[in-house]
């Protein structure tokens, strides 16, 4: 059985440009929720991308539902994929993620594995999951769903989510919190501009941010 939804609104390009100038590893700085098991990584050396979560269930050996989502997904899309625990038959290998570069897909999320690893680095599609296997789904016309709320890397996600991501890892927010996260990682980056011209300057690192300082209240007076 499928089930095949609506796809959600995109998200508008400038909140997206803004989202992408921000590091997912600076929002890890005050963000200890919405980053995916760092288990999912990008399997070869990435640009980071932002855009909106278009959400795929595909579970087992069926891999109908992606064929469906490659005539589906929009310019600009993130497909993020559920594979339901299977992490031995690749949901994703050259052909596939050809289409998606055709189509002007920006990434994929595969909480599991894929394949052609050497096509994927050749066409530059961006692509995270959890590693390489030589299996693969087949068309066996069994279930799948589309742009239903999903499970990817321990988040729940949902069609229309921001999505962030770079070689340090994902991070999903709901379209509210692109602007606060956004602006606030963007400041920090520029403050660490200034924290390394100061340890160029002579400065310790510690007296900056007053560690040393810190450790010191801490230590028993002799």
């Amino acid at each position: 059985m499928y089930t095949l939804k609506p796809l959600p609104p995109q998200i508008e390009p400038s909140r997206l440009n803004l989202l992408a100038r921000a590091e997912p590893a600076t929002i890890g700085h005050f963000l200890h929720t919405g980053f995916m098991d760092p288990e999912i990584r990008a399997l070869f050396s990435q640009k980071r991308i932002a855009g909106t979560a278009v959400t795929i269930r595909c579970p087992g050996l069926d891999g109908t539902i992606m064929h469906y989502a490659m005539g589906q997904a929009r310019r600009g899309d993130i497909l993020v994929i559920d594979r339901c625990g299977d992490h031995r038959h690749a949901a994703l290998g050259g052909a596939l993620a050809y289409a998606a570069r055709a189509a002007g897909i920006a990434g994929i999320i595969v909480d599991g594995m894929v394949t052609d690893i050497g096509e994927l680095r050749q066409l530059g599609m961006p692509v995270w999951a959890r590693g390489l296997s030589a299996i693969t789904i087949k068309l066996l016309e069994l279930s799948g769903d589309f742009c239903c709320p999903i499970a990817c890397g321990g988040l729940a996600v949902n069609p229309g989510d921001a999505i962030l991501a770079d070689e340090n890892g994902i991070l999903v927010l709901p379209p509210s919190s692109i602007e606060s996260s956004a602006n606030k990682a963007i400041k920090l980056q520029a403050d660490e501009k200034n924290i390394l011209a100061r340890i160029d300057a002579g400065e310790k690192y510690p007296d900056i941010f007053g560690t040393t300082a810190i450790i010191n209240s801490h230590l028993a007076p002799e």
